[in-house]
């Protein structure tokens, strides 16, 4: 009997499959990391065969660690790091590139470019997303630009673009090239009111239509899996971006819920309903989820780009710490974090400030700052960027978050969740089942096949593990975080050109 769906869960650091029983709690899981490739300063680079490798490698030892087989799996779904770009050619499958990483800053200037006199905002109107290195459609431009013949191939019709949901897809069915609406939406080659590709916007982009797959919804059956051979012929039901995937997972299913994972960057996301909103403060207008021939349902989205990496650039880089876990202790020993403030604009700001001129810096510093005041400065940057993303979302919005949700590897940091409690002055609460991003690609598969029959199922599942209430007076909060706002004006207009 199919009791289970699978899940993969393809991450910036990691890939791995998580199995899932009907009450949405893990049966098992496997993981492997990926090399991380930094070519040149600003440039991050991972290498897609070594991704698709560790797929099918951690596939098969999930299965393996639960004793199931094909037969057990209802479907699978596909979670990713969504405007991570791979340019594969359409026979060999073999790719023409290393896969662009999302934060990556090499298409800084073509950005400028190709926003002419309109600037940033050019095409806001029709995708919901600024000019910014951060999004998929540059990345590709970039590839056809530099790599020797590529733009004559894409012409030829010989190359396929995707996000990593799309190469995963294609190499799992032996050629299907689709994504779904929530990856297609920060291409910045996506209408976001049609849903269809922009051929206008592709076309001013440098970006052959015919490279592009098919949109679907994020909850279908796309079809059947060919590699790796432990899941031959399971259903593959549901395709989700993987901030999408863990706002699915948190049961953010009515308007005003809210979700932020913490992970090596920071993502929020406000369910705002059927009807994209408009943001005039710096975030995102994106899509949430579309389950079958449903409508669509959108988010503002507030995205950052250093959180859980700036743990591990004290880790490797400075040698702070000798594994992430450490950094609470060692934040601990002191009772603040002396006055230091640690903005880790390493490749610019992200929302809601978009600054690509920015760079990391460290401020506040006196001789009495030691190595917990610097740990302890990593670990409330991530809780003053979260505060910026909330401000802008509830002005955004015109309401007034209650709560926040969190997931993701730092939720695990108690320090750091009360410390967010407190300058945001709202509770915060962790889901007992912390994997969101792995579980709503599981329940969108699952969906697809009836494996759960609707949304209140999900919404039922869903259980708290701890929250943690603000503690700190209001006058303290907003000091603390007017001390932040000044730290961040210290890292702008850095890079000149």
């Amino acid at each position: 009997m199919n009791q289970y769906v699978a899940a993969i869960d393809q991450g910036t650091t990691s890939t791995r499959c998580m199995i899932f029983d009907h009450a949405g709690q893990v049966v098992s899981a496997d993981q492997r990391e990926h090399q991380q490739h930094f070519p040149a300063a600003g440039w991050v680079e991972h290498d897609p065969l070594e991704i698709w490798a560790n797929t099918q490698q951690v596939t098969s030892g999930a299965l393996a660690a639960a004793n199931l087989t094909a037969s057990d799996i209802a479907a699978v779904g596909i979670a990713n790091q969504r405007e991570t770009v791979v340019v594969w050619d359409r026979h060999s499958g073999e790719p023409v590139y290393n896969a662009i990483v999302w934060q990556d800053t090499r298409t800084d200037r073509l950005c400028t470019e190709l926003g002419g006199s309109t600037g940033a905002l050019r095409y806001q109107a029709r995708t919901g997303l600024p000019l910014s290195t951060y999004f998929s459609g540059p990345k590709v431009r970039w590839i056809l630009d530099h790599v020797d013949g590529a733009r004559q191939r894409a012409r030829r019709g010989e190359l396929c673009f995707g996000t990593i949901d799309a190469w995963l897809v294609w190499n799992m069915t032996g050629g299907l090239h689709v994504t779904d609406v929530t990856n297609a939406s920060r291409t910045l080659l996506m209408d976001l009111h049609q849903l269809c590709w922009d051929s206008d916007i592709a076309e001013e982009m440098g970006v052959p239509v015919s490279m592009l797959g098919s949109i679907y919804p994020s909850s279908q059956v796309y079809g059947s899996v060919h590699e790796p051979a432990t899941l031959a012929g399971v259903p593959i039901g549901g395709i989700l971006g993987d901030q999408q995937a863990a706002t699915f997972g948190q049961a953010c299913l009515s308007v005003g819920e809210a979700k932020n994972t913490y992970g090596t960057g920071n993502f929020m996301l406000l369910n705002t309903g059927t009807k994209p909103v408009p943001s005039r403060h710096g975030l995102l207008t994106t899509v949430c989820y579309q389950v079958g021939t449903q409508d669509p349902v959108y988010a503002l989205e507030g995205s950052i780009a250093v959180t859980g990496a700036l743990v591990q650039w004290l880790r490797d880089n400075l040698g702070m710490i000798s594994s992430s876990d450490e950094i609470e202790q060692l934040a601990a020993s002191v009772e603040d974090s002396g006055g230091a403030y640690f903005v880790p604009a390493f490749s610019g700001l992200f929302a809601p400030h978009w600054r690509s001129d920015a760079r990391g810096a460290i401020v506040g510093l006196t001789r009495y700052v030691n190595r917990g005041h610097l740990a302890r400065a990593v670990l409330e940057a991530t809780a003053f960027q979260t505060r910026e993303v909330l401000d802008a979302m509830n002005a955004d919005s015109g309401t007034e978050l209650a709560v926040l949700k969190v997931d993701g590897g730092m939720v695990r940091n108690d320090l750091l969740m009360q410390f967010q409690a407190d300058i945001l002055g709202v509770p915060v609460i962790r889901p007992a089942v912390r994997e969101t991003t792995a579980l709503g690609a599981a329940y969108a598969a699952g969906l697809a096949v009836a494996a759960w029959s609707g949304e209140e199922e999900i919404r039922h599942n869903w259980s708290a593990d701890r929250r943690w209430d603000p503690q700190m007076d209001p006058p303290q909060r907003e000091h603390l975080y007017a001390q932040w706002r000044k730290a961040v004006i210290r890292t702008l207009d850095w890079v000149d050109d």
